[in-house]
């Protein structure tokens, strides 16, 4: 009997880990960083940013939006913060509780030269479900919406055309829910938030559910990917 039920235990404890939500896994396991070396891990390599243009995505927890933006070539930052709401002080406890309004979401840096905005539209696209409406996955709540937020008419214009073009393909089977809004004030998350799936591979939201998520990513969009040194 003993050897039929250790497997059983086992597969649960597997069922568990996959089920787990962003906010919950950020409850059992932080990565303290100092202001010092938070600073360090933004401006890596001392990013040169002449010449970038920026863009603000949601598409659920923001560790799995900053993964998914940070592998492809041509992005020089990605930092993780909170838009699109009412509270001038937001924090994570807070936006977690969804009292704020704001979206979890990343503010991504790149060089247009090398990844075009309609490029990181169409990663936003293919990297959640945009039909899912303050969910994704078991993370639950408006914090966890799916949001464009514009900075010029140009983004506007390509993001409504993109959106506009995959609803009338079908390619979802459900209408596209995401929200399309003017880009208000973008509040940087707490130190230990920033680069979390390089930091804390094994932890286990990132080692379940931002893993496998980021390997079917770079299976369809190898050819946009950042080179390895």
């Amino acid at each position: 009997m003993m050897r039929t039920t250790i497997p059983i235990f086992t597969f649960l404890f597997l069922c568990c880990m996959v089920v787990i939500s962003c906010a919950q896994s950020d409850k059992k396991q932080k990565k303290n960083m100092d202001k010092e070396s938070a600073l360090a891990a933004l401006d890596e390599n001392n990013v040169n940013t002449a010449g970038t243009e920026t863009a603000i995505f949601a598409t659920g927890c923001f560790w799995c939006t900053e993964a998914v933006m940070e592998s492809l070539d041509g992005v020089k930052k990605v930092v993780s913060g909170y838009s699109g709401g009412h509270d001038p002080n937001p924090n994570y406890k807070d936006v977690c509780s969804g009292s704020t309004g704001h979206a979890e979401c990343v503010e991504v840096t790149y060089d247009p030269k090398v990844i075009t905005y309609a490029d990181l539209l169409e990663a936003f696209f293919r990297s959640h479900d945009p039909t899912s409406l303050n969910r994704q996955g078991n993370d639950v709540g408006t914090q966890y919406r799916s949001a464009i937020y514009y900075r010029t008419d140009d983004q506007k214009s390509l993001a409504e055309q993109a959106k506009s073009e995959l609803d009338k393909s079908g390619a979802y089977g459900k209408p596209i829910v995401t929200e399309i809004t003017k880009a208000s004030k973008f509040y940087l998350a707490e130190d230990y938030h920033q680069n979390y799936f390089a930091n804390n591979p094994d932890q286990g939201y990132c080692a379940f559910v931002i893993a496998p998520k980021l390997d079917k990513f770079k299976k369809v969009f190898k050819e946009k990917l950042r080179k390895q040194i």
